[in-house]
């Protein structure tokens, strides 16, 4: 019988329905015996007339097992000659056997004619064993047909009575020829392992002469086969996915090879046109910053963590944030407040495979750590070969020559392929830089050519997802201030959008933030994406701004820019209102920071107006935010916030409701409000004391305002 693996690869790939896999029970006699010859029909005639498409491979196989369903098919048609009442209970058992039958043979021939020509390869031995097991299934089903029990025609007898025989022969056949070229396309993966790029000549002879990859459009479609093989069989896959990728680099690299950009201008062309109605980019990162889920997001930094750690309190963090944390001198937990018991970083395994599995299901780069604290055997990581990364570098040493020496529309084509390499892949996007990439693309971002700056750009921002990258870009004398071209001045939208993400990429390290923001027009022209642009511009814009706010000395620039402003504006949009808020509470910790968001008219409506409406990450910035411009804007500012008549009920809301951290912040916000002298009139009979409160629901006393003082309450508080 067929493999579970088998189908259940195709249920992935094709979505039958589920009465596939079951017995028709509730299916009447004449509608099975309907069901069946439609079945039989559709198998038989997808192998003749002028419709007909034969699989590449398993040819033999599949019309062998064909045949055996025309005979099915005769005895199916002589059905009309039988009385339905004369026919015994066992024969329509035999029908519904014989239902499940050919509709696994359905699914194994859809499997063969839609699958890639390497894939039938690697998987020759396999497959065949699977085409052997219905014919066993064939032999037993015959064997047990009640035929006796049956008014059939001889002629009809007689040819189900040969088939019977026939199948009990059948041995397992396995093609010589197309297991020589199975045999062969390990030997060139055994070539690249061990650092030997076969010949051109011989190349062409096999994948051009032999398996008929005469055009791009074949090439492509291999790669996303089996790449799609890898992500459908979640690591267990044989051959290994490892193995998998290194025939991919090898297909991509014969791809460039054997045929350039011989091909390309209908690729292209049909790219233009897509992205001019649609818009280009790396959707993959764009869509990281709507799709992660809270619980993959570092609490300092907000973003995707690369490489979450455990610290003493319990909590998570990405390494990198909580790192930086502390070596600033702090000795408490970001989230909780809590004393850290000691400073030790334990490697959250069982997370970190869970972002990398999400990543690898939603199509989304993602670089797992470096260090050997993830070297266990529970990793879900999928290391490349060595041919891949030999085949790889090949590749990226053919793009970048013609990225150099190349006409300007070999250059473009050029930038989009190493795009597209880029993509995925740590190994892709260190093999493209040190072949020399960066350079090439840098002078591309001032180009005349809209799709040539585009595709520049997007490589860019591919590229300095591996963080060793970062340095290579910033280390190019003007790169920086080129990609801050694209942002001011680009000619489309996507690429000012993409040259914001890249700014966001590059400003993940601390020492490049202040350099960023130094940089002229950058902040300016975040802030001005963040006013006017789509709304994944808005979001590449603030979560830059975001990641800048974080250095301390970019505050001046923020202001001087009129970040503030588009920041401010921003509280009241859906999309981008959370990352806003927690800019600002990063900005206001500062005096003059305070001073600026202060007077904007609308930064504290904004600000409670999340605490009303926004998600539950957005409440607690707002909060945040609010408490940090009373403790560093002095009377003036608090005073303003106070006068807000809805924070009452807002604030008892987040007391109840909130994050742990928003809880916390909310009550020390409550205790400012009792050390003003307008306290009471303002919150009415609320009267909420910090210290009940923490004594309550076991929150860590936040002391960073001096001086604080406790009052009773009059409220209970429930533990949370």
């Amino acid at each position: 019988m067929a493999s579970a693996a088998m189908f259940s690869s195709l249920r992935r790939r094709r979505s039958p329905s589920l009465e596939a896999f079951l017995a028709p029970v509730d299916l009447s006699n004449a509608a099975v015996l309907g069901t069946l010859r439609s079945i039989s029909t559709e198998l038989v005639s997808s192998f003749s007339g002028k419709h007909k498409t034969a699989p590449f491979f398993q040819g033999k196989n599949s019309r062998s097992l064909i045949r055996k369903i025309q005979v099915i098919s005769v005895l199916l048609d002589a059905f009309p000659d039988v009385r339905f009442s004369k026919i015994s209970p066992t024969v329509f058992l035999c029908l519904k056997e014989l239902y499940l039958l050919l509709y696994r043979s359905k699914i194994l021939i859809d499997y063969v004619k839609g699958s890639s020509k390497l894939w039938l390869l690697l998987q020759n031995h396999s497959i065949s064993g699977h085409f052997h097991d219905m014919n066993q299934e064939i032999s037993t089903l015959l064997d047990v047909f009640p035929l006796s029990d049956m008014n059939l025609f001889e002629d009809v007898k007689e040819q189900v009575e040969l088939l019977r025989k026939q199948s009990r022969k059948s041995k397992l056949f396995i093609d010589k020829h197309d297991d020589l070229l199975r045999l062969k396309l390990y030997y060139f993966l055994n070539e690249f392992e061990n650092g030997r790029i076969p010949e051109r000549n011989e190349l062409y002879a096999f994948f051009v002469e032999k398996l008929g990859f005469c055009d791009v459009k074949s090439y492509r479609a291999e790669i996303e086969f089996l790449e799609e093989q890898i992500v459908n069989h979640d690591g267990d896959i044989d051959p290994t996915a490892s193995v998998i990728n290194g025939f991919v680099a090898i297909i991509r690299y014969c791809r460039y090879l054997l045929f350039r950009f011989e091909d390309e201008e209908g690729e292209l062309g049909k790219w233009k046109r897509r992205t001019t109605k649609k818009g280009l980019i790396s959707q993959e990162i764009a869509d990281t910053f709507v799709k992660i889920p809270k619980d993959f997001c570092c609490p300092i930094s907000l973003d995707l963590m690369q490489d979450p750690v455990i610290i003493s309190t319990g909590q998570t963090y990405d390494r990198s944030s909580i790192a930086r944390w502390m070596e600033e001198g702090h000795c408490t937990c970001p989230k909780t407040g809590q004393m850290l018991v000691h400073t030790k970083l334990v490697p959250n395994r069982a997370l970190r495979n869970l972002i990398l599995q999400w990543c690898i299901a939603n199509g989304i780069p993602y670089d797992p750590p470096e260090n050997a604290d993830y070297s266990s055997e529970n990793s879900v990581s999928i290391l490349p070969s060595k041919a891949a990364i030999v085949a790889t570098k090949a590749t990226a040493r053919l793009l970048v020559e013609q990225l150099e020496n190349g006409t300007p529309r070999a250059k473009t084509v050029s930038a989009w392929e190493i795009r597209l390499l880029a993509k995925t892949g740590r190994e892709n996007r260190a093999c493209i830089a040190e072949a020399g990439a960066i350079p090439l693309l840098k002078r591309l971002l001032s180009s005349s050519d809209a799709f040539a700056q585009e595709n520049s750009v997007t490589a860019m921002l591919n590229l300095s997802i591996y963080d060793k990258n970062k340095s290579r870009i910033m280390d190019v004398e003007g790169c920086l201030s080129a990609i801050v071209g694209v942002l001011r001045n680009g000619h489309t939208t996507e690429a000012r959008e993409n040259a914001a993400a890249t700014l966001f990429s590059l400003s993940a390290v601390h020492d490049y933030k202040k350099q960023i923001a130094r940089e002229n027009g950058a902040v300016e022209a975040l802030a001005g994406l963040l006013k006017e642009g789509t709304n994944r511009g808005k979001k590449d814009a603030v979560t830059a701004l975001f990641n800048l706010s974080t250095h301390n000395e970019n505050c001046g620039r923020m202001i001087e820019s009129g970040a503030i402003a588009a920041l401010v504006g921003s509280l009241g949009c859906e999309n981008v209102s959370e990352e806003a808020a927690g800019a600002l509470a990063l900005i206001v910790r500062q005096p003059m920071g305070a001073e600026a968001v202060g007077k904007e008219e609308m930064a504290v409506v904004g600000l409670t107006g999340m605490m009303r409406c926004g998600t539950p990450r957005g409440k607690e910035n707002a909060v945040v935010a609010l408490l940090e411009l009373c403790r560093s804007g002095w009377a003036a500012a608090t005073e303003r916030v106070v006068r807000v008549p809805a924070l009452a009920g807002l604030l008892q809301s987040l007391l109840f409701t909130g994050t742990k951290r928003a809880r916390r912040k909310a009550a020390s916000l409550a205790r400012v409000f009792q050390r003003c002298e307008n306290a009471y009139l303002h919150f009415g009979g609320l009267d909420i004391g910090y210290a009940s409160f923490a004594g309550n629901s076991g929150a860590a006393r936040d002391t960073s305002f001096a001086g604080d003082v406790s009052i009773p309450v009059s409220i209970s508080v429930p533990v949370l």
